[in-house]
This record gives structure tokens, C-alpha cells and sequence, in this order.
């Protein structure tokens, strides 16, 4: 048994609706609805589901990116939350963010050594004479040359600039890092080199990631566990051997199905879901995903099915199972 790193339980985050002349709150768009998860040391989190679901806003939530509007986030039994902000700013290089789009996260006007570097002087880690070295150890971890520590973000390539991403989160020697659909916007061959980065890295300082993603695919290949999220609330959570092998939320079993295999032979028999993802300012009464699941009965209709283990490790939310 691995020492529990995080803890997330009953996650809510729900962002206001403004309206009128007045701006009052009219509603509130619920962006994360309970959401819980524990995640040990050296193992990675898949977080997965269509786009709008939230995946990124339970990453930045429990970074204390946004505030959360209810539930808890212990980190080795801190509540992040509740800290004030002194203590925070200690423990923020132990947790670290790799972002979606690289380039809109580095400063354009500022050279890479100095963006990479930058966190170290700020949390008082080195002094100007130290992060030189320490920027050049890192970019040689993640497959970088010496002479790029001198460049400008535009000079680099999609995938070069996503290691430049991961340098920033490595430098500060984190425990936990949210990599939030780091591979999506880069090419196959390029995802590959990334992924196996983020392999090599985990294996080297036995990191922990909590890994957002909608590429299936992606996530069998590095993930230990897997989570799967519909509109703000999680659905199914399993370990990655058990939740590929047997799924059981009609959802799952509908994302599973349009995984591609590499075999031009062999086809999958393809779930397509029906109707558009419920807008979550007005989400479905029942099982929220009752407007598009095919096997849905009159009970999914009128009850929000629970939560629940159904057997060891395996966690799913519906009424079927």
C-alpha cells in the first residue's frame, strides 16, 4: 500500500450567472459536482470525458486556482482550502501545472531560461548564480539543448515548447503534477516523445500526475488509474486494467467504443450517443446522463443513482450496475 498523496471529496465547483441591470446571480453553471478520488504516491490519474465536462476545473481546483465552493482537498493530510495564503505559497512548488496550449503560457518577450528559471528566484529556492545550472540540468532531462536556454518561445517547435512547459513544472522538484491534456494539440509522433517523457520522469523522481485527457489511447498507455467524468460528475473510476476490460457506466462503454484499433481487420461495434451534452446551468433531473443513454429506464428519469464500490477499487454511478 502507497502513502495517499491526495484527497479529493465532494468537489463542487460552481461558477455564478449574472444577470439584469443589477448583475445579480441568477444561476449558477455547476462546473465540478462532486467529485472524489484518492490518489497514492507514483501513480497517475486519468481524468477523462467529452469536452465541457469539468475534467480542467477539478485540475485547477484543487490547485486553488479557483476557489471551491464545496468538498475538501487534503494534500498529506492538508487541507489546501483553509490555508492561509503564507502557508500556500510554501507548499505551491510541491504541486505543479503542465498546461493545454504551451505557447499561450510563456511570456513571448521573455527568453526560455529566464521563463523556467524565473519560480526559483520567486520562491527564494536560488539565487541568479544557482538557476543557470538548475535551468540546464532541466533542459537536458527533458531532451533539450544547452544553447535553447537563450531563446524566445517563437523560436521552438509545438512539441519543444510542451517540454518547456514541463521543464517550468520540474524545476521546482514537485510531488503532483496536473498535466491538463498536455499531448492534445501536438502531432502523433510528437504525443509519443511527450508521453514517454512523462513515463521516464514518473519512473526517475516517482512523481504523481493527474492526467486530463479525452484520447483513450493516451491514457491506457501511461495511467495506472482511471476516472471517467459526464457534465461535472464522476460516473465510473477504475484501475486502467479493469475499467478497459470490463466497463460498466453505459457512457464509458460508449467512449471505449470509439477508441480506434490498430488492426484494419478488426472493428469495434461502434455506441453512437444521441442528442447534444446537457448545458450545466440546467442539468438533467436523475442521472444526468438519462437524455442520451440507451438503456435508460423510468428510475434513471427521477433518482441521481449513487456513487458506489461494486467491487474492489471499482467505483460506478448508476442504477444498471
Amino acid at each position: 500500500m502507497g502513502e495517499v498523496l491526495l484527497e479529493v471529496q465532494r468537489l463542487k465547483k460552481y461558477f455564478p450567472i449574472r444577470g439584469g441591470i443589477l448583475q445579480r446571480t441568477v444561476g449558477h453553471v455547476k462546473a465540478v459536482d462532486d467529485v472524489s478520488f484518492t490518489l497514492k504516491k507514483g501513480e497517475t490519474l486519468g481524468l477523462v470525458g467529452e469536452s465541457g465536462c469539468g475534467k480542467s476545473t477539478v485540475g485547477r481546483t484543487i490547485l486553488r486556482l479557483n476557489d471551491k465552493t464545496e468538498g475538501q482537498v487534503l494534500f498529506q493530510g492538508t487541507n489546501i482550502h483553509e490555508l492561509p495564503r503564507k502557508e500556500l505559497r510554501k507548499l505551491r512548488p510541491r504541486m505543479q501545472l503542465v498546461f493545454q496550449d504551451p505557447y499561450s503560457s510563456l511570456n513571448p518577450r521573455m527568453k526560455i531560461g529566464e521563463a523556467i528559471g524565473e519560480a526559483l528566484i520567486d520562491h527564494g529556492i536560488a539565487d541568479r548564480k544557482e538557476v543557470r545550472e538548475r535551468v540546464l540540468e532541466v533542459l537536458n532531462i527533458c531532451g533539450l539543448a544547452p544553447y535553447h536556454i537563450d531563446r524566445f518561445p517563437h523560436e521552438f517547435s509545438g512539441g519543444q515548447r510542451q517540454r518547456i512547459g514541463i521543464a517550468r513544472a520540474l524545476i521546482l522538484d514537485p510531488d503532483f503534477i496536473v498535466a491538463d491534456e498536455p499531448v492534445s494539440a501536438l502531432d502523433v509522433s510528437i504525443q509519443a516523445q511527450i508521453i514517454n517523457l512523462l513515463s521516464d520522469l514518473q519512473e526517475t523522481k516517482r512523481l504523481t500526475y493527474l492526467f486530463i485527457s479525452h484520447d483513450l489511447s493516451v491514457v491506457e498507455h501511461l495511467c495506472t488509474h482511471v476516472a471517467v467524468m459526464y457534465l461535472g460528475s464522476m460516473v465510473e473510476q477504475a484501475s486502467r486494467e479493469e475499467l478497459f476490460r470490463n466497463p460498466l457506466h453505459p457512457y464509458t462503454k460508449a467512449l471505449l467504443s470509439a477508441v480506434p484499433i490498430p488492426d484494419p481487420v478488426m472493428r469495434r461495434e461502434r455506441i453512437v450517443l444521441k442528442g447534444d451534452i446537457p448545458s450545466p446551468a440546467n442539468p438533467p433531473s436523475g442521472c444526468k446522463f438519462h437524455t442520451r443513454c440507451p438503456m435508460a429506464v423510468d428510475q434513471c428519469k427521477s433518482e441521481v443513482p449513487k456513487y458506489r464500490e461494486v467491487a474492489p477499487g471499482h467505483h460506478v454511478a448508476c442504477h444498471l450496475v
